[in-house]
């Protein structure tokens, strides 16, 4: 198996971003596409891509495209690819889909549809009459639908990239890990600088920041499904695992503080730190937002404060937003970014922001502030 194509699944907005993550991976051919990034590849970048991508929702191995306006003709196209060649005669592989603007609207049937055939292949591939047992390795098949062109993928991650596991507790509305990772990216930030979040949380931005700062794996502490796949084999992971031991700098020193005015935000934080392996990179502390002050210079901000989208929380959030501008108007150094839903928070801040980018938090549609500050000397 020379090539393979993948897609490295995206939320809304930041395509470009996650295409820019696989280029720096050295691959080529892509194309971007609304919520995805396809790309050419060896087998050893299912293993490279799921370590390394901080922005993607997931990783899957793209087995076929077609278009299909009829069930048979979905069933014929499905069972001419080449399943053989990964899923193996005990492979346990469920099908899942969906359906956009097609002709074959109903799901379910297509789920069924699609395993039917996949039998039928497999039962051709492996020359069996009897039923498959499924007790084997995970292959979970994607049937999707759009404007009447199937798309057939395995998944390559199991649970999502989002999941890093160091996230041994959260709050109430947990900022997801690859959202972090995007806002850090978004920023003009480098190890080199001072790096502050003043709503913290459980601690996912100061997190990611430092994983960024030392060139670890986002992928590094957790388990991928493909890694059972014998087709892609163990040395494969091996390797890439060992690649991302070797190209991480555990000695980048880092200057990282998270802050929150709930105490108890701030000891869930400091224990996902130690999960992550980064306790003593981060320095958490309990603190209004209004009470920051800083003789750093050249820093970069990144806050998700509260929106105010529950009742009887929007003046709370429209006067912390005032605050915050005061408490930062004396930082014409730093470069502070605010992620907020809120439509007025430039006029509640102080001023309008250098640049705004539309970001998506779960569903909720939001705006990044982007405020830049003054440029260091040059030496």
């Amino acid at each position: 198996m020379n090539k393979i194509t993948l897609i490295a699944t995206a939320a809304m907005g930041i395509e470009s971003l996650v295409a820019k993550e696989v280029k720096d991976l050295g691959y080529d051919n892509i194309q971007v596409d609304n919520g995805k990034v396809t790309f050419e590849a060896d087998v050893s970048a299912i293993c490279r891509s799921n370590l390394w991508l901080r922005t993607a929702d997931r990783v899957k191995l793209k087995v076929g495209e077609f278009r299909a306006t009829t069930f048979d003709e979905l069933f014929e196209k499905t069972k001419a690819l080449p399943w053989g060649d990964f899923i193996p005669e005990n492979g346990e592989f469920p099908v899942i889909g969906k359906s956009v603007k097609s002709k074959l609207y109903s799901v379910s049937d297509c789920q069924a549809i699609v395993k039917k055939a996949v039998v039928e292949k497999l039962s051709q591939h492996y020359k069996r009459t009897t039923w498959f047992e499924e007790n084997g390795p995970f292959f979970r098949i994607e049937i999707a639908l759009l404007k009447d062109i199937a798309t057939l993928t395995i998944d390559t991650s199991g649970t999502g990239l989002h999941k890093r596991g160091y996230r041994a507790d959260q709050g109430e509305a947990p900022l997801k890990e690859t959202l972090a990772a995007t806002l850090v990216l978004l920023t003009n930030w480098n190890a080199d600088k001072p790096f502050v979040d003043p709503f913290c949380g459980s601690g996912t931005i100061p997190i990611e920041a430092a994983l960024i700062g030392q060139n670890i794996a986002p992928g590094f502490n957790r388990e991928f499904v493909s890694e059972n796949w014998d087709w892609i084999g163990r040395k494969s992971w091996e390797k890439a695992f060992q690649e991302a031991e070797d190209l991480a700098k555990y000695d980048q020193p880092l200057d990282i503080t998270g802050s929150d005015i709930d105490h108890r935000m701030v000891e869930m934080a400091k224990g996902n730190a130690f999960e992550a392996g980064l306790g003593e990179m981060i320095q958490f502390k309990q603190m209004q937002v209004k009470d920051f002050t800083t003789k750093k210079e050249y820093g970069v901000m990144v806050g998700n404060p509260p929106y105010g989208e529950r009742i009887g929380e929007k003046k709370a959030v429209e006067t912390m937003y005032e605050q915050m501008g005061k408490a930062f108007a004396p930082l014409d150094t730093w470069s502070i970014y605010i992620l907020t839903s809120h439509p007025d928070f430039e006029k509640l801040y102080g001023r309008p922001a250098t640049k705004k980018r539309k970001l998506f938090n779960g569903f909720i549609r939001t705006d990044y502030y982007q405020y830049w500050g003054k440029r260091p000397p040059k030496n």
